[in-house]
């Protein structure tokens, strides 16, 4: 078991690493190792890497919605088995929302199937610890969006965000 995890931003070169992590993480949806490329440079102030004496623990890709400054789109959160159950993916989220890059950001957003328990429980945490409420809506449909290939996708939004202080911390 790792001892020590650093977080940081990512960097270009973090890509392979990342599409590596994801790839270990069943059920995540496997992306291009292009596309890793570029969460790791062209979303690197709203995502973080997660590392430890073995390379890459744990990643978070995330962006502000271009249409809605105030809102952080939580696209993948990925945890190696090796750093499961420590609140790794938390710290992750917290790291992110503390960023001045999102000093304006008072809701989070992110998709989750109806069966990932984990995804689900990682929400809910952050919502009560920043005493936001968590609204459930379908965005994505099994039948409509994914021609029954995947399952539905839920978005899961959340905020205002309560910050302690008018800090960018958890209430």
């Amino acid at each position: 078991m790792s001892t020590t995890i650093t977080l940081r931003r990512p960097e270009s070169e973090d890509g392979r690493a990342v599409f590596t992590l994801i790839m270990e993480c069943p059920p995540l949806d496997i992306n291009s190792v292009y596309c890793n490329l570029l969460q790791c440079s062209h979303f690197r102030d709203t995502s973080v890497i997660a590392c430890d004496e073995e390379g890459a623990a744990g990643f978070i890709s995330g962006y502000i919605i271009p249409t809605q400054p105030d809102t952080l789109f939580v696209w993948q959160v990925a945890v190696s088995e090796r750093a499961r159950g420590q609140g790794l993916a938390r710290r992750m989220l917290d790291e992110i929302l503390q960023r001045a890059q999102c000093k304006d950001v008072r809701h989070v957003e992110t998709t989750i199937t109806d069966d990932n328990e984990a995804s689900w429980a990682l929400f809910q945490s952050l919502a009560r610890d920043y005493s936001a409420p968590l609204q459930r809506s379908l965005m994505f449909d099994k039948q409509t969006h994914f021609a029954d290939r995947h399952d539905s996708e839920f978005l899961a939004r959340i905020g205002p965000l309560q910050f302690a202080q008018e800090q960018k911390q958890p209430a």
